[in-house]
């Protein structure tokens, strides 16, 4: 049996092959055969350049349906792909070329002089280009040229099928190895879990260098069989405009508060969707609780990372349970989490405690680095997810059942101030339900007596002014004094990543002094 991720995909596709696929804003349509002769050719031209045995495909290109055609392809072609983010310059870029040893990497055409210098001083790699309208640059003129037909080439469950490096907010980026296996039962699960259909139309606007565009999203509607209307970047006009002709949307946090910014998003835009997921990034309270007044949907909320794809989920059929702000819902089917203290013994529910997870969906390990393999999963093979969490609880007022798992914070964020430990969404969770604010971020900076003291980076509502004595007198009100900030920062807008998370790191060293 060929356990190639690709395989599988490929038996899910139509039968009708003449349906579209993919629709572009311009109304270009990718029909299901498009997919299966665009991903032939290009896996034919990766076979004619006789890369080596497991091979890295990078590939830092523009969003376009060629680029997931190249995906695709590399796993079709017995390849490993390695998508990088299109932010990254020479000296980022030149630290993943010389880590993974990609054997061919494909970048945008203006990109094309510095990415073959930096392949040049470090893997010696093959270099061609692809544009962001994925009509033009080198990949496409030589695939062109090649068959329509390629036999899928067989591959293990256990084979490498990609690597994904960690967003690095924290440190050097790590690069997570995801088998077929990975790929396969996350994708199998989430069709069933979130009940995926060939009536599905999805409206793809993420970018697809990450967990959440490439694997949740794209994999969800060509395992189902279903359409995408494909996105270059998220804009909130036309994801309003494609609402009524789509079913179902994914977003990060911020797009969802874009939507709501928006006069014309509300329940008649929304009367054809069946399901809003958000990922990436907590999403606030506030937020889940306006969009539900708003469109009388309830936005779903997940749990994953880089190195495990998707773990937990608020249920999708109301019959499994609610969808309750402020949690990730329960582990998914065939996946195991647990919440443990210091010592690694299993917290009660409601206790807080570091997450573990195990599954067929955690990845393999970590690419040339087994000592942060090792460091990063205990003895029975549970991986650390670093994150820290509790089942159960109350939050914002609202208990929730033992199976439902809350996510707290990140270890690394936990903050060690005189002998106390305080968790900064907690903290953040009683700032951002004050009047005028609109969302905050709660980190830890040295102090000389404490060790570390708490300091808040707090983001105003439209027209409101927010006063750093006023917040800290009403802090002081609602929670214990070591666990109110010693500093309250005003500040326009929060530093984030690509896929809208907070980026504590340049608030810790914006703040440090």
């Amino acid at each position: 049996m060929n356990e190639n991720f690709f395989a599988l995909l490929e038996s899910h596709f139509p039968a009708d092959r003449s349906q579209c696929g993919i629709e572009t804003l311009h109304g270009v349509h990718y029909t299901w055969d498009d997919l299966e002769r665009g991903t032939a050719q290009i896996a034919n031209l990766l076979a004619s350049l006789k890369l080596p045995p497991g091979a890295r495909v990078a590939a830092q290109v523009e969003k376009s349906p060629e680029a997931l055609l190249l995906y695709l392809a590399t796993l079709r072609a017995g390849y490993v792909f390695l998508p990088l983010n299109t932010a990254y310059r020479e000296a980022e870029a030149g630290y993943f070329f010389d880590n993974a040893g990609p054997s061919l990497i494909v970048c945008d055409p203006a990109n094309l002089a510095w990415v073959s210098r930096v392949a040049r001083e470090t893997c010696r790699a093959i270099v061609l280009t692809l544009a962001a309208d994925g009509a033009s640059g080198t990949l496409i003129d030589e695939a062109q040229r090649q068959p329509v037909e390629f036999q899928t080439v067989p591959r293990a469950a256990d084979d490498l099928a990609a690597i994904l490096y960690t967003s690095g907010t924290t440190g050097r980026s790590k690069g997570a190895i995801l088998s077929h296996r990975n790929l396969s039962s996350n994708a199998l699960t989430l069709h069933d879990y979130w009940s995926w259909s060939a009536d599905d139309v999805l409206i793809h606007a993420l970018p697809i260098f990450h967990v959440h565009g490439l694997f949740v999203a794209a994999h969800g509607a060509l395992l189902a069989g279903a359409r995408m209307l494909w996105l270059p970047k998220f804009d909130a006009s036309e994801v309003i405009g494609l609402m009524p002709t789509a079913t179902v949307f994914m977003g990060v946090p911020t797009m969802y508060g874009r939507l709501l910014a928006e006069p014309a998003f509300g329940e008649d835009v929304c009367a054809n969707m069946r399901l809003f997921v958000s990922g990436s990034a907590p999403l606030l309270l506030e937020t889940f609780r306006e969009f539900q007044e708003r469109t009388g949907h309830t936005i779903l909320e997940r749990y994953g990372m880089t190195e495990t794809n998707m773990l937990a989920s608020n249920p999708y059929d109301p019959n499994h349970g609610g969808r309750l702000g402020g949690t990730v819902g329960m582990a998914l089917p065939g996946v195991s989490i647990r919440v443990v203290d210091d010592r690694g013994n299993l917290c009660a529910p409601g206790e807080i405690g570091g997450i573990e997870v195990h599954g067929p969906n955690v990845c393999l390990g970590y690419w040339r680095a087994p000592e942060k393999t090792m460091e990063d999963f205990t003895p029975d093979g549970w991986f650390k997810t670093g994150d820290v969490g509790r089942f159960g609880g109350t939050t914002a007022g609202v208990k929730a059942p033992p199976s439902y798992l809350t996510i707290v914070g990140r270890n690394k964020d936990l903050i060690i101030t005189g002998g106390f430990n305080v968790y900064p969404k907690e903290i953040e969770g009683f700032i951002d339900a004050l009047p005028g604010v609109a969302e905050s971020a709660v980190f830890g900076v040295p102090h000389p007596d404490f060790g570390e003291a708490v300091i808040a980076a707090v983001v105003a509502r439209p027209g409101s002014v927010l006063v750093e004595a006023e917040i800290i007198k009403l802090l002081k009100q609602q929670i214990a004094n070591f666990k109110v900030p010693k500093r309250i920062h005003v500040v326009p807008e929060l530093p984030r990543n690509v896929m809208g998370k907070i980026q504590k790191n340049v608030l810790k060293q914006t703040y440090s002094e």
